[in-house]
């Protein structure tokens, strides 16, 4: 209860809607902590990302459905493309979605394949076969619970089978058009913490999306993800950054110079 009522705070405080002061408690008045040079970090990363040619630009989820289907089925293919990208390349997902639609991706027809069919068509998505089990579990739940379209609350996508936080924030985002987090991937936990945009050193990416949105300011939530995940594919790589060409080089704390 004691750290819901912080976190309201934190985010009246940050609109700048004087809620804190209102409510006559000493919060507003403590220094925000936010990191060092964050603002010119992030306009360099902008900038870095502004030609808009990483995989995610071109193949990410947002490339992935079929944007002139009803809108329940977008919805429900948006998510399905989230679940098929856990732990694999925006090309092999992109490729996946595009044979997937071409046996027409809806609620019914995922229904009516059987499972070897289905793993066929996503191979070879990473743990593929876990996900034929989730894609058929989950697309069950949406016919008999929410009428073949998905949830439209974090609460519920995430206790879809195969659905965590992450995909929950950009179905969000992406389907129902609402900014309800920061999605953190391993791009983003990664280039975070590199940055130190934490407070102290996070271990996982829900501990990191809590970190974030403690401090960054909200109307950055959408365009967080899409800009790191980007600069993570081409420039601040998992092994080998390429510092030598990231313009933040001198004002990383993890430069290698």
């Amino acid at each position: 209860r004691r750290s819901g009522r912080r976190k309201n705070v934190a985010i009246a405080y940050e609109s700048g809607q004087g809620d804190g002061a209102e409510r006559g408690t000493s919060e507003p008045q403590r220094p925000r902590w936010e990191p060092r040079d964050w603002r010119q970090q992030l306009e360099r990363i902008r900038e870095m990302r502004s030609n808009r040619d990483a995989p995610v630009d071109e193949m990410g989820v947002e490339k992935c459905y079929d944007s002139s289907a009803p809108p329940q089925v977008m919805r429900y293919q948006v998510l399905l493309s989230l679940m098929l990208s856990s732990q694999t390349k925006d090309q092999v997902t992109s490729a996946a979605m595009l044979r997937l639609r071409q046996h027409g991706l809806t609620v019914d027809s995922i229904l009516q394949m059987d499972d070897a069919t289905l793993g066929q068509i996503i191979y070879p998505v990473g743990f593929w076969r876990n996900k034929v089990k989730y894609i058929k579990q989950t697309t069950a739940i949406l016919k008999q619970k929410y009428g073949g379209d998905i949830p439209r609350t974090v609460e519920e996508l995430v206790q879809l089978p195969g659905v965590g936080p992450k995909m929950a924030h950009l179905a969000m985002n992406i389907a129902w058009d609402s900014v309800s987090g920061i999605a953190v991937d391993t791009h983003v936990h990664r280039i975070t913490n590199r940055l130190k945009w934490v407070k102290k050193e996070t271990r996982y990416p829900e501990e990191t999306r809590v970190a974030l949105e403690d401090w960054l300011p909200r109307d950055l939530w959408r365009e967080i993800n899409w800009l790191l995940v980007g600069f993570g594919q081409q420039t601040c790589l998992p092994v080998n950054p390429r510092c030598n060409e990231c313009l933040n080089q001198d004002i990383c704390p993890a430069a290698k110079r």
